[in-house]
């Protein structure tokens, strides 16, 4: 039997919580215009809450233009936005590393920057789980596992070569490019981030530095809505993988900052508002 999700965080009013995932999830594209939505009660069974919280959620929604009303048991996505009018062609391709923690938001954020320039959006995730989960397997663990000593030492360095190699190979024709991974080894390390601004430097490319901020209480409704199996460790003893992590963690090395808690600006504004500086910053030169 499937473990149920745990309950949403009671910290922040339930309908605000639902509505910024479901907007978050029309921003990133994950949800496109024109998509009808679930029922009110297929909505609410999904989140664990009540009809009335889905209805508030979708008033908010409604408010904001992203969802339209078709009948009582009909809405409808709106976001005629999504349709990308030219791609951002620079003279210097940019490298934009996006971290952060687990449920921080890391892929909305680069699925949506990926949406408003058409640079290649490379997940650490989907590029390499097929064959992490094989390879563990291989070595006789979960394709689930994500913490053991082999993972940590012998995987995880190789989904960020894969990682890597495939950025280098877009930068080699050109392209600017998002890569979204946790990269908390990595942004904790001053010595891997300076040789990476090298090489990239090396090769006529700049690099971008992406952290995302985000509340345990927050992080936690991200995680537990996504339902990957990955994360069942987690979910299980979340009180001890919290106590665990430090969310005041920032790159030792100049970066931009999103903040994706609930108190935040929209993901879009902030993405296009980082997108902005890094054009102006382009211009510049």
């Amino acid at each position: 039997m499937a473990t149920p999700p745990a309950p949403l965080n009671r910290a922040e009013s339930l309908h605000v919580q639902v509505a910024r995932n479901i907007r978050n999830d029309i921003e990133s594209g994950a949800l496109r215009d024109g998509t009808v939505l679930q029922s009110t009660r297929e909505l609410a069974a999904q989140w664990g809450v009540s009809v009335f919280t889905i209805s508030e959620a979708m008033k908010i929604l409604a408010g904001e233009g992203l969802i339209e009303s078709k009948s009582r048991s009909k809405r409808v996505v709106r976001a005629p936005g999504q349709v990308r009018t030219k791609e951002v062609r620079l003279r210097q391709p940019n490298v934009v590393l996006v971290g952060g923690y687990p449920g921080s938001g890391k892929t909305e954020l680069g699925r949506i920057l990926a949406r408003e320039t058409g640079w290649p959006m490379l997940d650490k995730d989907t590029l390499t789980r097929p064959v992490v989960e094989a390879a563990l397997e291989f070595l006789g663990h979960s394709p689930n596992d994500r913490e053991s000593s082999e993972y940590l030492d012998k995987v995880r360095p190789r989904e960020y070569e894969a990682l890597a190699a495939a950025a280098h190979e877009n930068v080699l024709c050109g392209n600017s490019v998002v890569l979204t991974a946790p990269f908390i080894r990595e942004f904790s390390d001053e010595a891997w981030l300076k040789r990476t601004q090298a090489t990239y430097e090396d090769m006529g490319a700049k690099t971008v530095l992406v952290w995302l901020y985000c509340d345990k209480d927050v992080m936690h409704t991200y995680v537990r809505r996504r339902g990957a199996a990955r994360d069942s460790a987690k979910l299980s003893n979340w009180s001890d993988y919290i106590a665990g992590i430090d969310t005041s963690f920032r790159p030792p090395v100049a970066h931009h900052l999103i903040d994706n808690c609930a108190s935040g600006l929209p993901l879009q504004q902030q993405a296009k508002e980082l997108l902005s500086r890094i054009l102006d910053g382009e211009a510049r030169r």
